[in-house]
């Protein structure tokens, strides 16, 4: 399956980029040392994939996922078999003491590159997913920076996500306050971050999960009025590894798409996949018809989707990159915008006050999710979030 055309486009995004970058481009990772953290994910992957095949003299991945490891070495060895530098991955979880040993003992990397995260608006639906979310997006990123200073790391990068410009959900929150957090870090080492679009078939997406429901046969089901920009897994690779090589300090790199051009609905995406596999799409009134019809219609080369209005808490009806008071420079990559960052920092009492209060949720006998959204609202106030009581887990 072409993943350009089924999300509206003809050419590769950095591919001009990459052609002007490429000597220096592959010179600099000849030459230095890599650790990915996340390395195993959807992104993570791809990053690596993008430093690999360009021989570096050190790469370390680290993931707490023992089965996508597996798997990423079998890609890695089958597509581009060995490197004449170092590669070893480690399954710890970056939050654990395992962890803190490991970079404790480490001398250092010339690039750390943090993709650990939970990314899912519906991770946020109840106290206990959104203490890890805070976890995860907050503080081990704010540790594995300390980590990195520590043992003598160049540069950091982390991966940040569109949902954190001008947020409406706690996911995106997160990101921010992460954002402004990596900010005021970048007196201490340089930092650099992206945020793109959606990952065309990044694990848990929805695209993802339209592969899911074809090989099990079920209902295609996707919202009709949101509009999302989508990039290839490859595509989010380069930006991510462009931004963590190229990025000067306190840089934000982002896609440059147009609305016209590459604005689309999940529903529209829906369609020409479906089209893409030769099934016609059949559109049902509701959930159930959509269950009940679908082993028939699949037989006639028919394909069971529902489409709806979003009412569900979180979802934005549209994407955006960066806000009206950032300063950006869009002229000096041919695809990729960046937003110029002057040091705006986090208020370090507030991410202490914050520290506390995690603490307490933790040990505390009965945890609000409310609570924990007021604080986070209270911290970040253009956090434009409104609890509508429902949530994505609770529709097909």
């Amino acid at each position: 399956m072409n993943i350009l055309n089924l999300i509206g486009r003809k050419e590769a995004l950095f591919d001009a980029d990459l052609i002007k970058l490429e000597s220096e481009l592959t010179e600099i990772i000849s030459k230095s040392s890599f650790l990915i953290l996340g390395g195993a994910g959807s992104i993570g992957q791809a990053v690596a994939k993008q430093i690999f095949k360009r021989n570096p003299g050190l790469l370390h991945i680290v993931d707490l996922s023992e089965n996508n490891m597996t798997e990423l070495v079998r890609d890695l060895r089958s597509t581009y078999g060995y490197i004449s530098g170092e590669f070893k991955t480690f399954t710890i979880d970056i939050g654990s003491n395992i962890f803190n040993a490991f970079m404790r003992n480490s001398s250092g990397y010339d690039y750390v590159l943090n993709f650990s995260a939970l990314k899912h608006v519906r991770s946020e639906k109840d106290p206990y997913t959104l203490l890890r979310m805070i976890e995860t997006n907050i503080f081990n990123t704010d540790q594995s920076i300390t980590q990195s200073i520590n043992n003598g790391s160049q540069k950091y990068f982390c991966v940040s996500t569109d949902k954190a410009t001008n947020p409406v959900n706690l996911m995106g929150g997160t990101k921010r306050i992460m954002e402004k957090s990596l900010m005021s870090r970048s007196t201490e080492i340089p930092i650099s971050t992206a945020r793109f679009a959606n990952v065309a078939f990044s694990d848990g997406s929805l695209l993802h999960g339209f592969n899911q429901r074809i090989q099990k046969q079920q209902p295609i089901v996707a919202p009709k009025d949101v509009k999302r920009y989508f990039v290839s897994p490859e595509e989010s690779g380069q930006l991510c590894m462009l931004a963590a090589i190229f990025g000067e300090n306190r840089d934000v790199f982002f896609p440059k798409l147009s609305e016209k051009l590459h604005l689309i609905t999940f529903s529209e995406i829906a369609i020409s996949y479906l089209n893409e596999l030769n099934y016609e799409p059949f559109i049902c009134e509701n959930e159930e018809e959509a269950r009940s019809k679908a082993k028939d219609l699949i037989r006639s080369k028919k394909w069971p989707c529902l489409f709806t209005d979003s009412d569900t808490t979180g979802e934005k009806g549209f994407e955006e990159f960066f806000m009206k008071d950032e300063i950006l420079d869009m002229n000096k990559y041919h695809g990729i915008g960046i937003i110029k960052n002057e040091l705006n920092q986090l208020d370090t009492l507030n991410l202490i006050d914050l520290r506390n209060k995690y603490q307490k949720w933790i040990n505390d006998n009965d945890i609000s999710k409310e609570e924990i959204a007021a604080v986070l609202i209270q911290l970040l106030p253009e956090l434009n979030y409104i609890d509508k009581g429902k949530y994505l887990d609770d529709k097909m």
